[in-house]
């Protein structure tokens, strides 16, 4: 099958025991400087921090909405700091991660800037199927087996969770997660008014994959 992202580095395959703590494989740099890790899955190599750019690859700036209105309202790209505190992580609308930086790129998808870093994309919903069941076939289910989908332990960060009560909630014993590496951090969501509310969230994320 053919490729979407041509790679610059060949990773190459490091065996490890099955469901066993991973961690980041290497780190590189964005458009804006910021230094994220990433890790190696099978075939795909994952950012394992939240998206920090404020503009798109080409330099284009994305703009920083905080008042709830203005956001409500936007259908174009645009980013915030969670509860637009700076000492939080970073939010974008779906707008800024498609490139649609003005009103011609809304209608025009040959018009959109790219959101993420040289020989990195956001994640397509095919690459977390493949993220999921790689995950899944090689003993990262909480419970150890290698069907169903039981993996959120695995990929959930060891802090930060609401308390749990279910076996294989993130929120149960969380010095259990994580196994996986992914660290997916619970996060807030800007609702449809443009103001925040609390969702067990992932945050922007890059992949790429090579042969």
């Amino acid at each position: 099958m053919k490729k979407l992202v041509l790679l610059l580095l060949i990773v190459p395959m490091v065996g490890f025991a099955q469901g066993e703590q991973r961690y980041a494989d290497g780190s590189t740099s964005d458009q804006n400087g910021n230094t994220f890790e990433w890790i190696n899955y099978g075939t795909q190599d994952w950012s394992i921090q939240n998206a920090e750019v404020v503009t798109y690859r080409d330099g284009t700036p994305i703009p920083q909405v905080t008042v709830a209105i203005e956001w409500s309202n936007l259908t174009t790209g645009a980013w915030c700091y969670v509860d637009n505190d700076p000492e939080k992580g970073k939010l974008y609308n779906w707008y800024a991660a498609a490139g649609i930086h003005d009103a011609a790129s809304y209608s025009d998808a040959t018009l959109r800037k790219v959101f993420a870093p040289e020989g990195w994309r956001v994640p397509l919903e095919q690459d977390w199927d493949y993220l999921r069941d790689y995950l899944i076939s090689n003993g990262f289910n909480f419970d150890g087996t290698t069907t169903e989908n039981k993996i959120a332990k695995s990929m959930a960060a060891k802090t930060g969770w609401a308390q749990g009560d279910e076996i294989g909630d993130p929120g149960v014993d969380q010095t259990l997660n994580n196994s996986s590496g992914f660290n997916a951090m619970p996060s807030d969501d800007r609702n449809e008014y443009g103001g925040f509310s609390n969702a067990a969230l992932p945050g922007s994320s890059y992949a790429r994959f090579h042969s």
